[in-house]
């Protein structure tokens, strides 16, 4: 075989590697998910329907504290699959490091920050155990 012929195969194997989760990532959308389970070192990737045009954000009350360590701040991705315009929602996206072994509570609420007197539109609630 020549060189050229090997070399579209071998680039389908890397892209199809490529396009995997790694192993040492797991994704949380859905409370229904939960309680997680994760080992010491994992990256934890949790992303929520969010509209911050409403001026409705997610805020984060309890982020399982000597468990997980966030890994910067909240990611707006707004839904690629309309069209950009004011109005449309898109995904809160944060990382956490699962830290140490333990169990903690991730809670965050869903408001407008001006009317913290109000009950939260959503709760997402999830207990983390690391292991």
């Amino acid at each position: 075989m020549t060189p050229a012929r090997l070399l579209v195969p071998l680039s389908l194997a890397l892209l199809a590697a490529c396009a995997q989760k790694p192993a040492n990532v797991a994704s949380l959308d859905d409370a229904d998910d939960c309680p997680l389970t994760l080992s010491t070192g994992q990256t934890l990737i949790l992303s929520l329907p969010s509209n911050p045009t409403t001026g409705y954000r997610w805020q984060v009350r309890d982020a399982a504290p000597g468990v997980l360590r966030s890994l910067g701040p909240e990611v707006y991705n707004a839904d690629q699959s309309k069209e950009l315009v004011v109005g449309n929602g898109g995904q809160s996206v944060w990382r956490f490091k699962a830290d140490s072994a333990g169990t903690g509570n991730l809670s965050l609420t869903y408001q407008q920050a001006w009317d913290a007197d109000s009950a939260p539109q959503e709760r997402f609630e999830c207990v983390i155990r690391v292991h």
